[in-house]
């Protein structure tokens, strides 16, 4: 095996472990069965969630063992972690419908060739352990007065919180055990708020058998925007980045990382475009023509999320809009966004949006509530502020009248090109 602790390292992966030491010696001579766990609380990850997917992804290249675990029962709780109020309760049946939504999307990333990989829902082992039973063999091996010391409870307990969420650390230190007993799982991996859940899994492990057990977590720091402070997730416009291409389609997500704030551009390329070299990613960081760089980062992160196919034709479709940057290849690049003939550039990846007909007629439909009907801005009075901004636009002309309205017959071919700034547009499809 490389040494894939230190590529972690240098990816910048690593902020806090049980034991430095013996977890670099496992995971550089060993084939080590590791867990990160995600829960169902909605039907799509976002790229926020992406960076332990990442670290998952490069340990499974590496030959280790990747346990990918959905919370069907944990997810029906709500991680604490991070939270100053409760979450919403969803039904078992949203818990249910998400689950296999999740397995979908990260099925992209962790790939179950040769058996090499292992998909799990936590509320195969909880749905029928019985309360007493619980208490009695796992919540007696807990330390209410460690719980409360954690971080995730901690700041909670002004507010208040409930028997439900102070729970959250249990199930989760007993997926730990149960993955150990059942898979020899010897390894978690997550963000670094989760800290105290994770260590939670290992002091249970080595409480729960006579003989000493060797288990370890391993957290991954939080990506901040530096500009902001931020934490890293939210596309421009503060509305998040999904992996569902019904919430996200293929166009915005390449564009979410094509228009990175430049002071992010290094650490999202050691970070997501990881089939790269990482010495790759640190050239590519300082050269001179940072839009190519962006373009390379887009293209490996839509590629992974979405296949090589798609983020090709979003590589095109955005060239075709707004330019290549380097149509030549003068960057040096193992990428294979290299060996894309750029002559087939064409509109196809542009999102569209069918928009009736009927709400074109009368007076015509208004260009805000349009911009609303698009998806390009939450409300009216945002779609005010962007034509007043001199921002938006019909097929190249700008609007200029917040009043103005549009008519279906004003468009032959039936659909036009909106757009709203310089780099968010639709293709809009005049239905009926």
């Amino acid at each position: 095996m490389n040494n894939i602790f230190q590529e972690l390292r240098d990816r910048g992966f690593l902020y806090q472990m049980t034991d430095e030491k013996a977890i670099e010696k496992k995971l550089n001579s060993e084939k080590v069965v590791f867990y990160c766990g995600f829960d169902p609380t909605g039907s799509s990850l976002d790229v926020g969630h992406l960076l332990p997917v990442m670290a998952m992804r490069m340990l499974q290249k590496a030959g280790h063992v990747p346990t990918v675990l959905i919370g069907g029962a944990t997810g029906a709780i709500g991680d604490p972690s991070g939270r100053s109020t409760a979450r919403n309760m969803i039904t078992m049946e949203e818990v249910a419908h998400n689950v296999e939504c999740l397995r979908s999307q990260l099925s992209r990333f962790i790939t179950l060739e040769n058996g090499e990989a292992n998909f799990v829902n936590n509320y195969d082992w909880f749905g029928n352990i019985k309360l007493l039973d619980f208490l009695r063999d796992i919540g007696s091996r807990f330390s209410v007065n460690r719980m409360l010391a954690q971080k995730s409870v901690e700041s909670r307990l002004e507010n208040g919180l409930s028997f439900l969420e102070f729970s959250y650390s249990l199930l989760q230190g007993y997926d730990f055990y149960h993955l150990n007993k059942e898979f020899n799982c010897t390894l978690e991996i997550g963000g670094q708020d989760q800290w105290g859940n994770m260590v939670a899994g290992t002091e249970l492990i080595r409480r729960m058998y006579d003989e000493e057990k060797e288990v370890h977590v391993l957290t991954i720091p939080l990506l901040l925007n530096p500009a902001t402070g931020q934490k890293f997730g939210k596309s421009a416009g503060g509305t998040s980045v999904w992996l569902d291409v019904d919430r996200t389609s293929v166009f915005d997500y390449y564009q979410f990382w094509r228009n990175c704030d430049d002071a992010m551009l290094g650490d999202l390329l050691k970070k997501f475009a990881i089939e790269l070299p990482v010495e790759e990613c640190i050239a590519l960081a300082a050269c001179e023509n940072i839009n190519r760089a962006k373009e390379i980062l887009a293209y490996e992160a839509t590629k992974l999320a979405h296949g090589s196919e798609k983020a090709a034709e979003a590589y095109l479709a955005a060239g075709s809009k707004f330019g290549f940057a380097d149509p030549e290849n003068k960057v040096h690049t193992t990428s294979a966004i290299a060996g894309i003939d750029i002559s087939k550039a064409k509109d196809s990846a542009v999102p569209s949006v069918e928009i009736s007909a009927e709400l074109f007629g009368g007076d015509g439909l208004w260009i805000c509530k349009l911009l609303q009907e698009a998806g390009l801005v939450k409300s009216t009075s945002d779609g005010r502020r962007l034509v007043q901004g001199g921002a938006v636009s019909v097929d190249d002309v700008k609007v200029t009248d917040v009043s103005a309205t549009l008519k279906a017959a004003d468009f032959s071919a039936g659909e036009f090109i909106l757009k709203a700034g310089k780099k968010n547009f639709r293709k809009i499809i005049i239905k009926g």
